[in-house]
């Protein structure tokens, strides 16, 4: 499955950090920045992560939340949200349902080797719920950059 521009963002209720729990729609009213990353605590998704980190005051600004979703425990994200003072949820999919839902557990290369794994994608949803614009194979720099300037036009 994949989700597209224009259409409805699929929910989802899951665990995140904190022992907590999140459901996408109860967001609705503010535009929501869902970005899913492979793993806790390697070099680019904490590059990613603190780049949101940073940003989240102009985020706030237009009053946006950022939710990262990787099929990490909920355990692993409290160590990797404390270690590097991360200020949103992190969502656990350890079961790869909503990895499934948004198209973003995908076959992978490394040296020729193939296996599935988190494509880096981001998904910026408008205050309805509605997909607003897609970012597949995410490079890490410059993107939250990207990301911000799509929410000022939102």
């Amino acid at each position: 499955m994949s989700v597209e521009e224009g259409k409805k963002a699929p929910d989802f209720t899951a665990a995140t950090d904190g022992g907590k729990k999140l459901k996408l729609s109860d967001l609705r009213g503010k535009p929501v920045v869902l970005y899913f990353y492979p793993k806790d605590d390697t070099s680019g998704c904490t590059a990613e992560a603190c780049g949101f980190r940073d940003s989240l005051p102009d985020f706030s600004k237009v009053k946006a939340a950022v939710i990262g979703v990787s099929k990490d425990s909920v355990e692993k994200h409290d160590k990797f949200k404390k270690k590097y003072g991360l200020t949103f949820p992190l969502v656990s999919d350890e079961d790869g349902k909503i990895c499934e839902k948004y198209g973003t557990w995908v076959e992978k290369s490394l040296y020729g080797r193939k296996y599935m794994g988190i494509e880096r994608a981001t998904f910026l949803i408008d205050k309805e719920g509605v997909v607003a614009k897609v970012w597949h194979k995410v490079k890490v720099a410059g993107h939250v950059d990207e990301v911000a300037e799509a929410l000022k036009v939102l």
